[in-house]
């Protein structure tokens, strides 16, 4: 029973990165506007974070230190910096963005306006990371945020043309433009492969205390948790096919994501993906300010992590309260939550390389991995994803800006 628990883990992290109120919406709207016929970056996204993830995770469980801690020792402190600046600016955006999502998600529960349950989902989530202990946190959310699976059951009760569905996957709409096609292409592997993934995944091993020991949990971590949240992802794309895609119609908010689910499965059905989304965007809440803080302080030496108390860590959780007050008044703004995380995978796509090759670069390093670098495949499959990313990063900002953001 210990062991399934450590396995809560990855699911976190999965939810977090690939279950986010950025890509419930981003898969929905793929769906319905492209059918299935992007259904293949989701597997694409899904092998290369399992790829990297697993280094990272074997990094933290090796050395006993996690992958940020070494990225100004191994590249220096200038690349380092680059590598912080980007993935600090991306993490403040999400962040914003889950915060926002689990709002929305309460006024979809409450019928009281988002705005107002926003500095409320900020506060508690700040009690939380302060004070629960890391355990605790990741398995209630992590398996909260299981009630999702109730996309897969509400695409089985519609009773899909399941042979439509396969037909799609080879054949765009003809009516969609090349440019925009590729520009939701390269969002939906920003949003399967978001840099902060594998600083928090890192970072919570460390947490957990990983050793040598541990190399079985954590890839059980990596090959069930990712997997399922791009499984979730799939489904949910799927649902907007089946509703969505046959008549037209266009789908850009939450309440728009969920019907599919209450149109197969009721009431009942609403209820749990309501909380599921609750549980999905709270926990990347957590993830995403927790990813700050941890690079913040890895990078400058500081103390940090809930493993210790929060006054012999007082600047990690200022760090911490500080992004999430960022966060908050950014999204008190009445920005809209979903557009900032839309963009906010774009420019995680355009940092891809920047978080991974270092990852690469440390995992075949000898003197940190003793016996444990990377084997031939895993470089293989490291080596062709760092060209895959670095035409994402050169071709991301230029297709947002000619597609105005995939209009």
């Amino acid at each position: 029973m210990k062991k399934l628990f450590a396995v809560t883990l990855g699911i976190l992290t999965a939810f977090g990165g690939f279950v986010d109120i950025g890509d419930l919406v981003a898969n929905a709207l793929v769906g319905a506007r492209f059918g299935m016929s992007l259904a293949w970056v989701v597997v694409v996204g899904v092998v290369g974070i399992c790829l990297f993830a697993e280094m990272s995770g074997r990094i933290a469980a090796v050395s006993g230190r996690p992958v940020f801690d070494l990225v100004r020792e191994r590249l220096g402190p200038r690349a380092g910096l680059a590598n912080l600046g980007a993935s600090f600016f991306i993490n403040v955006l999400t962040l914003a963005a889950e915060i926002g999502g689990a709002a929305l998600a309460l006024e979809l529960a409450t019928g009281i306006n988002y705005l107002l349950w926003v500095p409320g989902v900020a506060l508690v989530a700040w009690l939380v990371m302060w004070r629960v202990k890391f355990e605790t946190m990741e398995r209630v959310f992590g398996l909260a945020g299981l009630a999702l699976v109730v996309f897969a059951v509400a695409l089985w009760q519609l009773g899909p043309d399941w042979g439509e569905l396969g037909a799609q996957l080879t054949q765009p709409p003809p009516d969609e433009g090349v440019p925009t096609y590729w520009y939701y292409a390269i969002a939906l592997l920003g949003g399967a492969m978001t840099p902060y993934e594998v600083f928090f995944f890192s970072s919570g091993g460390v947490e957990e205390r990983w050793t040598r020991r541990d190399l079985v949990t954590e890839r059980a971590n990596v090959f069930v948790g990712f997997p399922l949240g791009g499984f979730l992802s799939i489904a949910i794309a799927a649902c907007a096919a089946t509703v969505f895609f046959p008549v037209q119609a266009q789908v850009d908010t939450l309440g728009q994501m969920l019907l599919p689910v209450g149109l197969g499965l009721g009431q009942v059905g609403l209820a749990a993906v309501i909380l599921g989304v609750f549980a999905a965007t709270f926990g990347a809440t957590l993830e995403t300010a927790l990813s700050s803080g941890y690079t913040i302080s890895q990078y400058f030496g500081w103390q940090w992590g809930k493993f210790v108390r929060p006054r012999d860590a007082a600047r990690f959780h200022a760090v911490v309260l500080a992004v999430v007050i960022v966060a908050t008044a950014l999204i008190l703004t009445t920005i809209d939550p979903i557009k900032v995380t839309e963009y906010s995978l774009v420019f995680a796509a355009a940092a891809l390389p920047l978080t991974y090759l270092p990852v690469l670069m440390i995992s075949n390093d000898p003197d940190y991995m003793g016996d444990r670098v990377n084997g031939r495949l895993s470089n293989a499959l490291g080596t062709a994803y760092m060209v895959l990313l670095l035409v994402v990063a050169v071709a991301a900002i230029p297709l947002m800006i000619a597609t105005k953001a995939g209009q």
